[in-house]
């Protein structure tokens, strides 16, 4: 599941998956700022798809070195089937449990 950090007080690229819910409408995003970027979602503070779609529940995320790695790696899963996707969250997150908390820590 990308790679842990003991708390998040540094910004540091990241991709992440939102859900709507188990199986249910997903997105993918890029971000120097994982905490903050799940924060606004969750909040709806930007018109747009996961506030139309009430997509907030953060199952996936990889954290990178560099931006550009962060971008490519996004790039990649947006061409995912939605198999592939699903796949990939549930290998390390089976239970689609919201990993928000996670990075709280």
């Amino acid at each position: 599941m990308g790679t842990k950090v003991a708390g998040f007080h540094f910004k540091r690229p990241a991709i992440y998956i939102l859900a709507s819910k188990r199986n249910g409408t997903l997105y993918i995003g890029v971000t120097s700022d994982l905490p903050g970027r799940v924060s606004i979602h969750k909040q709806d503070l930007v018109d747009g798809f996961t506030k139309r779609y009430g997509v907030h529940t953060l199952v996936y995320y990889e954290l990178f070195d560099t931006m550009p790695d962060a971008i490519a790696r996004e790039k990649q899963l947006k061409k995912f089937s939605r198999a592939r996707k699903i796949a990939l969250i549930e290998i390390g997150n089976a239970d689609w449990r919201d990993l928000y908390e996670d990075i709280q820590k």
